[in-house]
């Protein structure tokens, strides 16, 4: 499954609604660049005008009027130029950090189940490389297509208004300028998006494969890995020249373009001159029109490239809001602690099914362990139970709430799950913690390291400040996994489901992590999809699970008695 793309019209409903928040500062930009835009095309007029008052023998006081309104106007275009480059670099700062806090929002809002069938390279090319390539344009690119666009505008207009009879040669020449553009853009959209989404698959498949790497060597998957590594390669070096050649062609029939009106215009005004219909300084100043036109549109072509790369990297970041919600969340936070789970079914790929009617009564304040080999589905009926994936058919319930229908932030504080992999984002020890409860205090933080033995955080010469994460203080995954269930202190929970949560421990940090973890877990109710066995031994029930299906359901020393799969699995433990 791949993230959606968003449309030409979504974008442009996007861009509006972020440069919305900022009218008052985009007006005044706007007002800025046109005062510059008029200050810029009075010197071919008055170089114009100048040439008609010498030829009507006119006295050089008019002369001197002309040049010193063309020296106010040079200095005019000047401050303003700068001003309105100025103020249109802060306004595309404003926007990008927008465009960033809302892409961040939405991310972290987008249902787990989405996320993970869309696989790591997706979601990480479009929150890296993509951002980098719109971060260009809109702080720079941004002001910059505003500049030209209206210099271009006010020149074409003060060009017709100067001699219509000549000027139109100016207007004309826009068609095929529109022709070159059009075609450039339906030949290279889709390779720049191809492009994007090879460069996302590439960083997945290489991000994926340093994270695995010790599978990769245990399997002996380095020639396969390589081979996929040279694939993605080749496409992606077949696009850049496709593009490349693109780019090539467009540019060279840009110059030949942007040639023309300058040439027309001296040919056509020469005719109208012999006519009588213009002047000579009038097709001069369309002629210095027609040459001022060549830089700002030259530039144009190249923001419009630019603005390729920039669209197809908006549309893939603004794609990730066009993911549709996997539930109807209506109801509020559920009353009471009990889970019920009827005849639930689920595959991840239709026809491969990973759980088969499980029926379950979770009783408040319950310790359940759920056992079973590899592969039975236990994790995945954890991760049913926490709202991460919804039900295939069936029904799962907290309080007689249907799990998928309680809000986001209520079911986080209803039901946390707890898994071995736990992740340290980089910032302080407090700002880990705050995740769990933004308001928390000081000492609410201190309390929760203490309930979960993390004395250490005290030593530490900076404390809860101390920073952690990326190029910080490494933690062990004991100090991590104490990280996370202070998190679950904070959070409070009524649910807690722990997914092997000490399985990447060694046996001694385990068995610390978890005598902690009873001191978090007292009173609440708690699944625990056990590696250990001494998990399901100290539970209230145990559930073995085998090939998606409850087979056996009782205390340890039941099972053990009735000596069916669980005896199994408990023996061969002990012997190990």
């Amino acid at each position: 499954m791949k993230l959606p793309i968003a449309t030409n019209r979504t974008i442009t409903r996007r861009l509006l609604a972020l440069l919305a928040h900022f009218k008052g500062e985009f007006a005044f930009v706007i007002a800025i660049q046109l005062v510059m835009a008029a200050a810029a095309v009075v010197t071919p007029w008055v170089i114009g005008a100048t040439f008609d008052a010498v030829a009507a023998g006119k006295g050089g006081d008019v002369v001197r009027w002309y040049v010193g309104v063309l020296a106010a106007a040079v200095v005019l275009q000047s401050l303003t130029a700068w001003l309105a480059d100025y103020k249109a670099r802060v306004l595309g700062q404003k926007v990008f950090n927008l465009l960033r806090v809302q892409l961040v929002e939405t991310i972290t809002h987008l249902p787990l189940s989405v996320v993970e069938a869309a696989g790591t390279g997706d979601l990480l090319g479009r929150t890296t490389a993509d951002v980098n390539r719109v971060e260009f344009f809109i702080r720079s690119g941004l002001s910059r297509l505003m500049v030209v666009s209206i210099q271009v505008i006010a020149t074409v207009v003060a060009a017709f208004l100067v001699a219509p009879a000549v000027g139109i040669v100016v207007v004309v020449s826009f068609i095929p300028l529109a022709i070159v553009l059009r075609k450039y853009l339906r030949r290279t959209v889709a390779g720049y998006l191809a492009s994007s989404a090879l460069m996302a698959e590439f960083s997945g498949d290489i991000t994926e494969t340093v994270e695995q790497s010790a599978t990769v060597d245990a399997l002996r998957m380095k020639r396969a890995r390589m081979g996929r590594f040279m694939v993605l390669l080749e496409e992606s070096w077949n696009n850049e020249r496709y593009t490349s050649w693109m780019r090539v062609i467009y540019v060279a029939s840009t110059v030949m373009v942007l040639c023309a009106p300058m040439i027309l215009a001296v040919l056509w005004g020469a005719w109208m001159v012999g006519l009588g219909l213009a002047t000579v300084g009038a097709v001069t100043s369309v002629a210095l029109y027609a040459q001022q036109l060549r830089w700002p549109l030259d530039e144009f072509g190249w923001w419009i490239d630019e603005l390729q790369f920039a669209s197809v990297a908006l549309a893939r970041i603004f794609g990730v809001g066009e993911v549709a919600p996997d539930r109807v969340a209506t109801a509020s936070a559920p009353d009471a602690d009990d889970v019920v789970i009827e005849d639930v079914s689920f595959s991840y790929r239709d026809g491969r099914p990973v759980l088969r009617n499980v029926s379950l009564d979770i009783r408040p304040g319950e310790r359940l362990a759920i056992v079973g080999p590899s592969g039975a589905g236990k994790s995945t009926l954890g991760r049913l139970i926490a709202g991460v994936n919804a039900p295939g058919s069936g029904s799962i319930t907290v309080g007689g709430v249907e799990v998928t229908r309680i809000v986001e932030k209520e079911l986080h504080s209803t039901c946390a799950l707890v898994t071995q992999e736990n992740h340290v984002f980089a910032g302080t020890i407090a700002d880990n913690l705050r995740f769990a409860k933004a308001a928390a205090t000081d000492v609410e933080l201190q309390r929760a390291l203490e309930i979960v033995d993390a004395g250490w955080v005290a030593l530490l010469p900076d404390g809860l400040e101390t920073k952690v994460g990326s190029g910080q203080k490494d933690l062990t995954p004991s100090q991590a996994q104490q990280l996370a269930l202070a998190r679950i202190v904070l959070l409070d929970p009524s649910i807690v489901i722990l997914d092997e949560a000490t399985s990447l421990l060694d046996p001694t940090a385990a068995r610390s992590a978890e005598q902690a973890m009873n001191r978090v877990l007292d009173g609440r109710t708690v699944i625990s999809i056990a590696h250990r066995l001494y998990t399901a031994y100290d539970a209230d029930r145990v559930a073995v699970m085998v090939n998606g299906q409850v087979r056996e359901l009782g205390s340890h020393e039941e099972l053990v008695a009735t000596g069916g799969e669980y005896a199994s699995l408990w023996h061969a433990w002990q012997q190990d």
